[in-house]
């Protein structure tokens, strides 16, 4: 009786003192966050009042994107710090669970999604729109991170360290490129690959996969005309200007007359319906338009500073899981922004990538919240000095 409460205050005292070591959180980043989210209300406005005002489905109501940016905004933030406080290991644990939700839901849109544009890509519950895609690339990751901090002597084997991996990316990857999603699918291959290396694994395979990979993704580019049309109109848009290349030149248009200093907040003159997707995949033109060369800039510097400070985290962390998934949180963001933007300065051929945090969209904004409160909570979880 004695050794058994002995060994209860034990595990009590080791709890106690796991809550008393735990930091602060980065508030650099939790600024940067609540910066850009704001920041991301008031460019949806702008870009989107005159839109929604012909738009039918928003009723001729010009605050409809505003307002339904802000109740995911007001879910999405508070949930970010709830999940800042709680210990991240307590995720590693429901790693499964995530991977397995992440299936079910890709599965599910393919039986019973909305057919938006040729494709897959959302399911409704209740009125309420959801992007299985953008949920599955952080399921995948956190069941990536696990499973090479449990198997870090394995990782540089093939059947007991790529292997196993290489099955839950092929899995998620192969039910997104289903909807058909090509875009979404690379990005899940890339995160992949990148966190294969992080984990350890050899770096020899890891050259053949990529170079079987590449191989894989231009021949499904080249499969389709739309693809091949999407491939190549990003480097001549004036080739087809009504057609395929309509969209980048509009944006073109925008970020050019912004300037050095912009034309001002409202005063945007792409979005009065010459622009689609103003609110959402092309924001940053009507960033650029409205703010100019600087305006955009900062924007860069701040998504920036999260990534240089997410890896920063990464590199400190005192717990293998957490190291990975905070250096896993931080390339996803980071690819993320620069997709977009690359997309939308014409580096990139046109793919459907939000900008988190400013562009219009629920799931995109409630799952990067959700990445950074992860962030965050392995924030605490870092010894002071690299």
């Amino acid at each position: 009786m004695a050794a058994r409460t002995a060994k209860k205050e034990s595990i009590l005292t080791r709890m106690r003192t796991a809550r008393l070591s735990r930091g602060k959180m980065d508030f650099s980043i939790l600024l940067m966050v609540s910066v850009l989210c704001a920041f991301g209300l008031v460019m949806i406005f702008s870009a989107s009042y005159y839109y929604a005002q012909h738009y039918s489905g928003a009723n001729n109501d010009s605050s409809y994107y505003l307002k339904r940016q802000l109740v995911y905004l007001i879910v999405g933030y508070p949930t970010m710090l709830l999940i800042s406080l709680i210990n991240y290991r307590v995720i590693e644990r429901l790693r499964s669970v995530f991977l397995a939700i992440s299936i079910i839901l890709l599965v599910m849109v393919l039986l019973w999604g909305q057919d938006l544009n040729g494709g897959k890509r959302w399911l409704n519950f209740a009125g309420i729109s959801i992007q299985p895609s953008e949920l599955a690339k952080f399921g995948l990751m956190i069941f990536m991170c696990s499973y090479m901090s449990r198997h870090r002597n394995e990782m540089n084997t093939f059947r007991f360290g790529m292997a196993p991996m290489l099955i839950a990316i092929g899995v998620i990857a192969g039910l997104v490129m289903l909807q058909p999603n090509m875009s979404m699918a690379v990005i899940i291959g890339f995160i992949g690959v990148v966190l294969l290396y992080l984990g350890g694994c050899d770096w020899k395979q890891l050259l053949i996969l990529g170079g079987i990979a590449v191989a894989v993704v231009l021949v499904l580019a080249f499969s389709q005309p739309y693809r091949v049309a999407r491939m190549t109109s990003f480097s001549n848009p004036e080739n087809d200007p009504q057609g395929t290349g309509y969209q980048l030149l509009q944006s073109y248009y925008a970020i050019g007359s912004g300037g050095f200093f912009g034309k001002g907040l409202n005063n945007s003159y792409q979005k009065l319906l010459y622009m689609t997707y103003g609110e959402s995949d092309f924001i940053f033109a009507i960033l650029c338009e409205e703010f100019g060369f600087v305006g955009g800039l900062i924007v860069i510097l701040m998504y920036g500073w999260i990534v240089f400070r997410g890896i920063v985290i990464a590199m400190r962390c005192r717990n293998r899981f957490g190291s990975l998934l905070a250096a896993g949180i931080s390339i996803v963001f980071g690819f993320q922004v620069f997709v977009n933007i690359g997309v939308v300065t014409g580096l990139l051929p046109t793919t459907g990538q939000a900008l988190p945090f400013i562009s219009a969209g629920g799931t995109s904004l409630l799952v990067f919240l959700a990445a950074m409160g992860l962030l965050l909570s392995i924030s605490r979880d870092t010894n002071p000095r690299g």
